[in-house]
């Protein structure tokens, strides 16, 4: 037997349509206090089903995923910006086609050459930071690693550093992920009405996409043997067809990439320092890991399995800040999620700030303990608690690289610096956008270890 879905009450869908645009979060966190782990609630005033229990997750990603795409008022404000790249597809023959053409420019090898230019880029940045040190000014961390996260994804994608046009990008990309985040907490006026937002998210992305091309001009320009990402992808074909990427999708998918992978980054990084200045005792247990293992020198590919705690800390901070922090799908045709009917059509929810959170799956869920992932604790879990890069075949083409990245940056951060809150700073808080930003930015004081 089957039952019909529970649904918010008029009232509760009313109230929450004013709480989304105020705190989203908090509107969606109270929401599943009081009704679980699926119900039908109204997102900006859009119908949609909540789902936050991973058997439920585990239906829609995995088992039945061909059954749920992308067709969704989520990603369609998202394709805005990303057009029909990998993040943003609908799904269907076309998405297949492009992952199978771009799952081996992310393989194990591949990464592991690209960690050098991770690493000699982290360098410039703490030698910048050396300055500040010395002088002890506060460094707004999470501005100044976008930057390190933007200058390492065209360096590796493109052999090409970052300059003025670079830094453009970034600040535009800003304030379009503002505008996007806002509409997806009240979506109207629709994204294509003229409005004076509306028309400054189309210059904005008139001027990401000249950006674009702009890289692409310029790496064919050289004369260049190197094996970065888009030498990887302007060659790839599809082993069954021989298919390649045109033109216009190969810039749909660097756009995608250059975006998921320097503003992921720089957020991930600036959180996994707030908790390490938070917490002294767990910032000199990952001094003394990275000490032991490396002494003093740079960290290799090699290395970060010698790493653990390390790596356990960036997971834990993965779990409570994910920058991918909400999903949704669309159901193709109808379903049963657990002992729930799923019509066609209905558009399915995932929050995984309120999924990493679950009180069944992870005990005092708001403490942050990297011990949560010890090898241990790991195996006690079920699968599909802990998805910051999704599950099934839409996971994250780009985990690898992403992991290797925080990983290495976050190493070399701690080798070489000692970090602090300054004193009299109220708790950071959250800023909802397309990513799951620090609001006000991250300030730490640095002290030459």
């Amino acid at each position: 037997m089957t039952a019909p879905i529970p649904r918010l009450s008029a009232r509760e869908n009313l109230v929450g349509l004013k709480e989304m645009r105020r705190d989203q979060i908090d509107f969606i966190v109270r929401s599943v206090r009081d009704h679980g782990d699926i119900f039908q609630m109204r997102l900006g005033g859009l119908p949609a089903v909540m789902v936050n229990h991973p058997d439920y997750v585990q239906r829609v990603l995995v088992d039945n995923h061909q059954n749920y795409n992308k067709d969704n008022f989520l990603y369609r404000a998202t394709r805005t910006v990303l057009r029909e790249g990998l993040l943003a597809n609908k799904g269907g023959e076309e998405w297949r086609l492009h992952r199978r053409i771009m799952q081996p420019t992310f393989s194990h090898s591949n990464v592991a050459k690209f960690t050098e230019g991770i690493s000699e880029l982290t360098g410039v940045l703490l030698r910048q930071w050396e300055t500040n040190a010395r002088d002890g000014t506060v460094v707004e961390v999470t501005s100044d690693v976008a930057g390190l996260a933007l200058r390492i994804v065209l360096r590796v994608l493109f052999g090409l550093d970052a300059d003025d046009r670079g830094r453009k990008f970034e600040r535009d990309f800003l304030e379009v992920n503002a505008i996007i985040g806002n509409f997806f907490r009240f979506p109207f006026p629709p994204l294509s009405w003229k409005s004076p937002s509306r028309n400054r998210l189309r210059v904005l992305l008139a001027e990401m996409d000249a950006f674009i091309e702009y890289l692409i001009a310029a790496r064919l320009k050289q004369d260049s043997d190197q094996t970065d990402l888009f030498t990887l992808l302007l060659h790839a074909r599809d082993a069954e067809t021989g298919a390649a990427l045109t033109h216009a999708q190969l810039a749909n998918e660097i756009l995608s990439m250059i975006i998921g992978g320097y503003e992921t980054t720089s957020n991930s990084i600036a959180w996994i320092f707030y908790q390490l200045a938070e917490r002294p005792e767990m910032q000199q247990r990952v001094h003394d890991e990275v000490d032991g293992v490396l002494d003093g020198r740079v960290p290799a590919f090699a290395d970060l399995a010698n790493l653990p705690y390390t790596r356990m800390v960036i997971d834990e901070t993965l779990r409570l800040f994910t920058p991918g922090w909400q999903t949704m799908r669309r159901a193709a045709a109808a379903d049963v999620i657990g002992d729930y009917r799923i019509p066609k059509g209905t558009n399915i929810y995932l929050n995984l700030f309120t999924f990493h959170r679950h009180p069944d799956f992870w005990p005092d869920p708001l403490r942050f303990d990297p011990e949560r992932f010890s090898a241990a604790e790991i195996a006690k879990r079920p699968r599909n608690v802990y998805l910051p890069f999704l599950s099934g075949p839409r996971h994250c083409i780009g985990k690898h690289f992403a992991l290797a990245e925080l990983h290495v940056i976050t190493t070399m951060l701690a080798q070489t610096f000692h970090v602090t809150r300054p004193a009299g700073l109220p708790p950071v808080g959250f800023e909802p956008l397309l990513t799951l930003h620090p609001k006000g930015g991250i300030q730490l004081r640095l002290r030459r270890r």
